[in-house]
């Protein structure tokens, strides 16, 4: 795999425990950050159920022998476990988390949400958020009731509409587009979010050094008493063209290495 990675996560510095999990499998081109909620029953073992679930499916698999399809599957056998250790060992408690994958096969990438951790990509240096927070503001909104710069000071912000283990029925979100040279991809919990603006953000991916642009990301977060638990993965393709002629034919074909 030609995407190299470098994810940490804090438990920030005012919760007691770190309630976020990771998983980076190269190999198979699958990255995810998932985010227990926050004063719910057994957030981090709701995230780290999933992360396990996901490794457990995948981690003896080629990139070739995974798909949406199955992915998805996975997230709704673990809304099925939750909404059943719920009712079995929380008094009906919701026992729940968000989830955002990374997916990457050739040359598309797939991006798979449900809730508010986020799926950003840097390309030619400008930072678009690809995934669209399943919260009850971001639908306020799409209704015309809220202006989008007012949807993150809002004291609604933190109701997510969509999480794994919340509801019977999971709809997990995805978007799938080719991938290009130099990509850069940050999958994220709100806790990052929170504290560090889209702007900083787009700074601190620009340099290149995926290891510094995440310290950088952790630090300012930290620095301004990060409310909540932060996570954050960086990833980059680092596939590069290159020309080679052929001299039977004089033709020029590009080789990804």
């Amino acid at each position: 795999m030609y995407l190299s990675s470098h994810a940490q996560t804090h438990r920030g510095t005012v919760r007691q425990i770190n309630e976020d999990a990771f998983l980076e499998l190269p190999q198979q081109g699958i990255w995810v950050v998932a985010d227990g909620m926050g004063g719910h029953a057994a957030g981090d073992v709701a995230s780290q159920l999933v992360i396990d679930n996901i490794q457990d499916a995948v981690e003896n698999k080629t990139s070739d022998e995974v798909s949406t399809d199955m992915l998805i599957k996975i997230l709704q056998q673990c809304n099925t476990q939750l909404q059943e250790m719920s009712e079995n060992q929380f008094l009906g408690k919701v026992v729940g988390t968000t989830v955002v994958i990374l997916w990457v096969k050739k040359n598309d990438y797939s991006l798979l949400w449900a809730g508010d951790s986020r799926g950003y990509l840097l390309r030619n240096n400008k930072l678009q958020q690809i995934t669209k927070d399943h919260s009850q503001v971001n639908d306020m909104v799409d209704e015309g009731i809220l202006k989008a710069e007012e949807a993150e000071s809002h004291p609604l912000a933190n109701v997510i509409t969509r999480a794994v283990g919340v509801d019977n029925n999971l709809n997990v979100e995805v978007k799938t587009a080719p991938l290009l040279v130099g990509d850069v991809f940050l999958l994220c919990s709100d806790g990052l979010n929170k504290e560090v603006s889209d702007s900083e953000i787009e700074r601190a991916l620009q340099p290149g050094n995926i290891i510094d642009a995440g310290m950088a990301l952790m630090h300012a977060s930290l620095v301004r008493n990060a409310r909540d638990n932060v996570t954050c993965i960086i990833a980059k393709n680092n596939q590069r063209e290159i020309n080679v002629i052929n001299n039977e034919h004089d033709a020029t074909i590009p080789v990804f290495i």
